[in-house]
Order: C-alpha cells, then structure tokens, then sequence
C-alpha cells in the first residue's frame, strides 16, 4: 500500500466513523497517532504547563531580581562587619583615652606647681642656714612663694570664693557660726575662716563662713521699751 493510499484510507475511514458516531477524545487522539505512523512522523507530543516560577521561554521569573537582592544582601553584611569593627576600635580607644585622663589629666598641673615647691625648699635652706634668725627673708620667702602659687592657680582657672562682706549663699558658702553684729544686715558674711575655691564654674571647696545675726535686745532694755509704751498708751 503506498503512502498515499494509506492516507486516503485512514481519511476515509474517519469519514466513515464520523458519519456513524461523533468520535470520542480518545478515538480522534488514536486515529491521529495512526495517521502519523503511516505518513513516517513522530506522534505529537501533548502540550505541558510550564513548571511554576518559569516563563514559557524556561528561564526562572525574577531570576535577575533574586540576583540583585543577593548582591545587596552581600554589601549590607560587609559594611555591618565594618561598622562593628569601626565601633569596637572606637570604643578600645574612647576607653583607653578614659584611663590615660584619671591617672595623667594633673600633669600640667603638676609640672606648673613643681617650680612653686623649688622656691618653698629654697627658703626653708635659707632659713636653716641663717639659723632662724632671718625671718624677714623667711617672710618674704614665703609671700613669693605664695603668690607664684596663685598664679599657678590662675592659669588653671582656679579662683578664690568671694565670701567676707558678701550675703550668705549656701552653694558656695558653708556656715559654721553665726554671730550678733549690728553693724551688717543679717545672713552677711563677717569673717572666713577658710577660703572656698572653685574650678571655672565648677566649686571644688565652699568657703567656710562666721554669718552675721541680729543681736539679742537685753531683758532690761525690752522691759523699759514695754514699760516706755504703755506709759505712752495710757
């Protein structure tokens, strides 16, 4: 049978089942799988749904998204890493920096109050080597002593209370006494009996103070001043 024929005949007998019964879906799938055999080709292969999270071209959907978020997941986790780094030396060093201030923060301090000890040893050798007897030079020793320490206390911003003659204040005043004295508002300062200094803004000692009262009127002097107004009243 040539092919040809066999084609007529496989046409005509689909013709003839066709005007007989409409063919079911499994029939018309055989008789074209038999027509394909006769004429020498493969049988055609079913369609098929691509498979999920793919493009009918087969290439996975959002594959290049997924790519690009992998890349800037990498970058997050590298500058993370260097950020903790960053921050770990700055804290070693923050500390570091902490130590080296509470055991050297006094050494200009100390280098500045160095000179003042020199000259305070000068006029104690001064004085062994008179013997004792000259003590204007001890004196005046000591005030040159004293005023280079003050000056010292001045470039470090270290001052000196304001207190005698002042009103009372309690932030940088601490009263050990009071006494009467008529001759000053009450709550005034009227004597130091040891300076208060202070750092910049900051009180480092308050200045111990003796604060002024009113005196006490005495018992004959309140009597007469009764005695006087009721003599007056009546």
């Amino acid at each position: 049978m040539s092919e040809d024929g066999g084609k007529r005949e496989t046409i005509d007998l689909t013709d003839e089942v066709e005007g007989v019964v409409a063919p079911s879906p499994e029939l018309a799938e055989a008789l074209r799988e038999a027509e394909a055999a006769v004429s020498g080709g493969a049988p055609p292969a079913p369609a098929e749904d691509p498979p999920e999270g793919e493009n009918p071209g087969g290439d996975p959907v959002g594959a290049g998204e997924y790519e690009a978020l992998m890349g800037q997941l990498a970058d997050s986790s590298d500058r993370l890493l260097r950020l903790q780094a960053d921050f770990e030396n700055f804290r070693k060093r923050a500390a570091r920096e902490r130590e080296e201030t509470v055991h050297f923060g006094a050494q200009n301090l100390v280098k500045d109050l160095l000179s003042v000890v020199d000259n305070l040893d000068r006029a104690l050798d001064h004085v062994r080597q008179s013997g004792g007897g000259d003590l204007e030079s001890l004196l005046q020793g000591v005030e040159l002593v004293r005023r280079e320490l003050m000056g010292v206390f001045e470039k470090h911003h270290v001052t000196a209370v304001e207190a005698l003659g002042e009103a009372f204040d309690p932030s940088v005043h601490e009263a050990i006494a009071q006494a009467p004295d008529a001759n000053v508002q009450p709550n005034t300062v009227i004597d130091v009996l040891q300076k208060g200094y202070q750092l910049r803004n900051r009180l480092v000692r308050p200045a111990r103070v003796v604060v002024a009262k009113t005196p006490d009127v005495p018992d004959d002097e309140m009597e007469s001043s009764e005695s006087g107004s009721g003599g007056s009243t009546g």
